[in-house]
């Protein structure tokens, strides 16, 4: 059984750890308004951006104009996963559950006989990958010395994946992620990049217009599909802010009422051996007073 004095210095530990968890807490609150409101900003233009190139894909696809980031290599041999996680912990399972998302896709590509190639965008996925797939990792960017994403480190990733495509390093890139929905709910997903894969275009009621490209519509998707390939990476890592600020803020307030349940315990503890050990002593004295 502990001493008085161990409770003691427990109860100081326990209770310093609590304030550190609770000013994380609001920290990450503080965070999180900014980073949700630019996670949802991007979502329009990212969809808006998807439709333009829905628009201007009809055109081009019953002639061989397509660009090769959109009708690939013909092959699906070789594929890249690029998986976006956190810099940093302390967020409850966000980043597992990203790792473990692209890890489950990985082992079944594996089992159909492709090659996996795996590109890890944050320290946390690249620490949680490369315990199974570390040879397969041949690329990884650090973003820890960023203290505000922006669109400049989405480019610098997308210019590195169409560079390796280029090259002839892989045939189909898929974009790994969590979708920020709420404080509590972070949807692991999957978006695949190249070949750029084109939304289908919602019909409209009436006549549809008809467009004239100048230049060609070839030429323009040329233009367009590498900035929507950067565009989509942008809006990933802006969702995975939003969606880490949300699960530190909620581990961070799980953290702060676990330590408060664990103070009153060893409180309660530290009570009653002390009333223990006042009684044993009041004992003594009556009995060494009796004796007398």
């Amino acid at each position: 059984m502990p001493s008085l004095k161990d409770l003691k210095n427990r109860i100081a530990s326990v209770k310093a750890t609590q304030k550190i968890t609770k000013a994380m807490k609001m920290v990450a609150a503080a965070k999180l308004r900014r980073a949700q409101e630019a996670a949802e900003a991007a979502r329009p233009y990212s969809q808006r951006m998807g439709a333009v190139l829905a628009n201007i894909a009809q055109a081009v696809s019953s002639d061989d104009s397509a660009p090769r980031l959109m009708s690939g290599t013909g092959r699906d041999d070789v594929h890249l996963l690029i998986v976006c996680t956190a810099e940093r912990g302390l967020c409850g399972g966000f980043n597992s559950q990203i790792a473990r998302f692209a890890r489950d896709h990985a082992r079944k590509l594996l089992a159909a006989g492709k090659t996996v190639k795996i590109f890890c965008v944050g320290k946390k996925g690249f620490d949680s990958l490369r315990r199974e797939f570390g040879p397969n990792i041949v690329e990884r960017t650090d973003l820890r010395e960023v203290k505000r994403v922006s669109f400049e480190n989405a480019d610098a990733i997308g210019r590195k994946v169409i560079s390796m495509f280029d090259k002839g390093e892989f045939d189909v890139a898929t974009l790994f992620y969590s979708e920020f929905k709420s404080v509590i709910s972070q949807v692991p997903t999957a978006q695949q990049l190249i070949p750029a894969a084109a939304p289908e275009v919602v019909a409209a009621t009436g006549a549809s217009a008809v467009y004239e490209y100048e230049p060609d519509a070839g030429a323009i998707l040329s233009d367009l599909i590498p900035r929507n390939i950067s565009v989509q990476i942008f809006r990933a890592l802006l969702e995975n802010v939003a969606g880490e600020m949300g699960a530190k803020m909620s581990a961070m307030d799980n953290a702060t009422r676990n330590a408060g349940e664990m103070i009153n315990k060893l409180t309660l503890s530290y009570n009653r051996q002390r009333q223990a050990q006042i009684t044993k002593e009041l004992i003594e004295i009556i009995s060494g007073a009796e004796a007398l």
